[in-house]
């Protein structure tokens, strides 16, 4: 079976292709680093880009192997619609844009999937350790004239991976106020 995690239409590879790619990467760097080391022994004058080449290559080598210890993945939630984040400091703060035809339950579960691709250990928390992701549309009630309406947002814990205590609040008036300008255009 396939274990590729797919997202926005790219698939992500997974962290034994990234470990796979570490490994031919390091033998890369080692004959780089051995020819480099011949380079010096022989006095050749491209024996100086040779070190810078051998540095680089290490560095790719480490950031494969970072990821491949690190999943890398996204959260697949059922009825959730694509969004886009259009704030995203590394705080305790995000807003990410849905579409004006998004149902209350598609709402739900596009916040859902966005706090839990969101999470990172390495957020920014100064006292309440609490992620709150806030949902938004555009309307456009006159021509020329474009307002941001907020639908919903989601808390959760910055701490715990898997939040239990996850809480999704919906604007109703606010979603019935969207689904009244998409009725009228």
């Amino acid at each position: 079976m396939d274990d590729t995690v797919v997202g926005w239409g790219l698939a992500i590879p997974t962290t034994t292709e990234f470990a796979l790619a570490a490994q031919v990467s390091g033998g890369i760097t080692l004959l780089v680093a051995l020819l480099t080391l011949v380079g010096f022994g022989f006095g050749w004058g491209i024996r100086f880009r040779l070190v810078g080449i051998t540095g680089f290559l290490a560095l790719v080598t480490g950031g494969l192997f970072a990821l491949g210890l690190t999943p890398v993945t996204r959260t697949v939630i059922p009825n959730a619609r694509p969004y886009t984040t259009v704030y995203d400091g590394g705080g305790t703060q995000a807003v990410i844009a849905v579409a004006a035809d998004i149902t209350p339950e598609q709402l739900a579960a596009t916040l859902q999937q966005a706090a839990n691709n969101l999470f990172s250990y390495g957020r920014l928390a100064k006292g309440e350790a609490v992620l709150t992701i806030r949902a938004r549309t555009l309307l456009h009630p006159e021509p020329g004239v474009t307002e941001p309406v907020y639908l919903g947002q989601v808390r959760r814990s910055l701490r715990q991976r898997q939040d239990p205590a996850m809480v999704i609040e919906l604007d109703t008036q606010a979603l019935a106020r969207v689904q009244q300008a998409q009725a009228g255009s």
